[in-house]
């Protein structure tokens, strides 16, 4: 028989869209975009229109299986990691693997104590199930150490929080009435793809679209107007564009007065950022940043698509603070198509309590836990703690390809010391140091309840297929290990349904009329933004009347939390000190950008063939003014440097990147010559606000590599 089931992507990206999966006689045959839904429209993005590549994939991991190996052995750099990766594990049950799990984790804790166990998951899967219930749950009750997940967003998310308090956004659907959209550092058309089309809308309709970013993206190339500005600057754009808006009156003075605080102090801050200055740190001409400020407050409506690369700086708190305030002081929060857009998620607020039952842990220690900030897993593997990391659980994440000072991670990972288990769909660069893989599903193999970070859409994802192999959820797994380690809360025994009805159960009123049965039955919903239960068309403007999530409610211009921080309770650019601004720049010119590739996902779907046919990896690109003066010419292979790594890469002399940058596209490390990837040379230094990773400021060297 043939069915199509409605499922939701659960990957890492803020479309969060709707699927219709095909399905004959038990198999998945066909995967689409749902074309009723809002945002999604019929169409998904190459990676995930792929998607049964991946899901028969044959080199998904099918059963648990043990290493009878040295750690570290990985396959080449063909691709071909199946066999390569088998030959290090035999076969074992699942009884067996949990046997063991439990077994070494009841011996730690004999000795160490249960914070030696350290968890380590991300954003693999963005379902509320499988991203965070059932898993969390274990390890409070375990009481192992708590994972600080600030690697990607944190920065962000603070400073846009040290402004409105929530993370809330315009509607995507909105941009189609924009008239004037500024895509700060923003790859729409790389990883938004379901932003674009409202955008194209806007743009036939006499919109304009400003990029701001220092890399040429797919996204700039199609814009009306790119500026490159130098990377870890964007906060000296944003305070200067204030200063050409406060100087020229263009504010909105009643907005200012009735939905803000601190504008006087703002106004004195941005006196010292004119045109003039702020050029000599962004590269950006004064004219430029004059002309920019000046479109912005006068072409209504105007919104900023405001994406998570601004943040990865050391400066990238107060880069989204001070990009957040943009909107507040020319009132275009008023306005269907203005505003501004990093994230929706602070609108869902699900019952999360219910859902991870946080009170375990303080069953199982007594107290709160250690925090171990996930940047810095290099730094918790190989110094000694009080207890020392015995034993890691990786799921949802690839810590050996995506976690920043590579080398020193890989370091820790090898230790022989250390017990390793992975739950995951590949044997990925993580794998490679793992004593026990155990297989998990995909989004088609498991039922998911939905939220996203770029709509305003809660969705139920049911599932399509049979696990295939032994494979199993994050929540089966967990719940089975639960067991095994003999936990009695009857938590540890609800059912996906129970879970999806625990976590709708919250005093949110958005939430107000959303069930799971209703889910069942309309797919997608939107959030309740007329508090009666009722969903309505109507557009959501959420600061149009003020009601920002701070004690006043209003938009907080000057913050004096933030003094607490050691920062400038209104704004300010301190430049990073990798940079061309430090002294480091001496030894090392050039500042890096460690960028995501446009058809993988971080590190997801990197191993796939027809994806890697549509990106080129192993490459260095460079300004033709940089090459130049080192003697490097397109296709040489270069070695790029710094005090924490090496590599070897091709040079590629494309004019993507302004003189004093280069970049170079995140892989597995064993998809790369040399069996390194680019974070070699990133580092583990914390941002300035929400300690998050600092992949945009790394400064390096490069040079000629001589033929062998």
């Amino acid at each position: 028989m043939t069915k199509v089931v409605y499922a939701a992507c659960p990957h890492d990206c803020p479309d969060a869209c709707g699927v219709l999966i095909t399905v004959e006689g038990g198999k998945a045959v066909k995967i689409q975009g749902d074309p009723v839904h809002p945002v999604t429209r019929g169409f998904l993005c190459a990676k995930v229109a792929k998607y049964l590549d991946r899901v028969y994939s044959p080199d998904r991991v099918l059963f648990p299986v043990r290493r009878i190996a040295p750690k570290g052995q990985t396959a080449s750099a063909t691709g071909q990691s199946r066999p390569r990766a088998l030959d290090s594990f035999e076969r074992i049950s699942w009884d067996e693997a949990l046997a063991s799990i439990s077994s070494r984790f009841r011996q730690i804790t004999a000795e160490h104590g249960s914070e030696a166990i350290l968890p380590y998951s991300y954003g693999g899967t963005l379902g509320k199930l499988n991203g965070s219930s059932m898993d969390r749950r274990f390890f409070y009750r375990l009481g192992a150490s708590q994972l600080a997940r600030n690697i990607c967003s944190e920065a962000g998310s603070a400073g846009i929080k040290s402004v409105y308090g929530i993370k809330l956004g315009t509607e995507p659907e909105q941009f189609r009435h924009s008239k004037y959209i500024i895509a700060w550092a923003a790859n729409i058309h790389g990883n938004n793809i379901h932003l674009w089309p409202f955008i194209e809308e806007a743009r036939r309709n006499g919109a304009k679209l400003v990029v701001v970013d220092p890399y040429r993206t797919r996204t700039a190339a199609c814009a009306d107007w790119h500026l490159p500005i130098n990377p870890g600057t964007d906060v000296a754009l944003a305070l200067g564009m204030m200063q050409v808006i406060i100087r020229h009156q263009l504010y909105d003075a009643d907005y200012v007065d009735r939905h803000t605080t601190g504008f006087r102090e703002l106004r004195a801050k941005v006196e010292e950022y004119t045109p003039e200055t702020v050029s000599r740190w962004t590269g950006i001409s004064p004219a430029d940043i004059e002309k920019l400020a000046r479109e912005y407050a006068s072409v209504r409506p105007a919104a900023i698509r405001l994406n998570y690369g601004v943040q990865r700086s050391e400066n990238g708190g107060m880069a989204a603070r001070a990009i957040a305030m943009l909107p507040c002081i020319t009132g275009s929060w008023k306005e269907v198509g203005g505003g501004l857009q990093l994230s929706t998620s602070g609108a869902y607020e699900l019952n999360e309590a219910a859902l991870e039952h946080p009170e375990l842990m303080q069953a199982s220690l007594g107290r709160p836990a250690r925090v171990i900030n996930m940047v810095e897993l290099g730094k918790a593997l190989n110094e000694v703690d009080d207890p020392p990391v015995r034993a890691l659980f990786v799921y949802n994440s690839n810590p050996a390809a995506v976690c920043p000072n590579h080398n020193q991670v890989v370091r820790g990972l090898l230790r022989p010391d250390l017990f390793t288990v992975v739950h995951e769909q590949f044997f990925t660069d993580t794998t490679d140091y793992a004593d026990i893989v155990l297989p998990a599903t995909t989004f088609f193999e498991h039922p998911e309840l939905q939220t996203a970070y770029g709509h305003y859409f809660l969705q139920l994802s049911n599932q399509a297929i049979d696990p295939l192999g032994e494979c199993r959820s994050n929540v089966e797994l967990f719940r089975a290990l639960a067991q095994t380690m003999g936990f009695k809360e009857e938590c540890f025994r609800d059912s996906v349904e129970d879970m999806i009805d625990q976590a709708l159960d919250s005093p949110n009123p958005r939430l107000t009329g959303i069930t799971r049965q209703r889910l069942q039955r309309e797919r997608h919903m939107r959030l309740n933004f007329t508090g009666n239960g009722n969903a309505s068309a109507k557009p959501f403007l959420p600061f149009a009347q003020g009601n920002f999530r701070t004690p006043d409610g209003r938009a907080r211009l000057y913050n004096g939390e933030l003094k607490a921080l050691g920062l400038d309770p209104v704004a300010s650019f301190i430049p990073p000190q990798e940079s061309r601004h430090s002294q480091q720049c001496k030894s090392f010119p050039l500042e890096l950008l460690a960028r995501k590739a446009d058809n993988f996902l971080n590190s997801t779907f990197s191993n796939l063939p027809n994806l890697q046919a549509l990106e080129q990896v192993g490459v260095l690109e460079m300004n033709a003014i940089d090459a130049k003066t080192r003697g490097i010419h397109n296709g040489d292979r270069v070695r790029v440097f710094n005090s924490r790594g090496e590599m070897e890469l091709e040079a590629k002399v494309d004019g993507r990147v302004p003189p004093g940058v280069v970049a170079a596209k995140l892989n597995w490390a064993k998809l790369t010559p040399g069996n390194r990837n680019i974070n070699v040379l990133t580092s583990e230094k914390l941002s300035d606000m929400g300690n998050s990773a600092t992949f945009y400021s790394v400064l390096v060297e490069v040079e000629p590599q001589l033929p062998r």
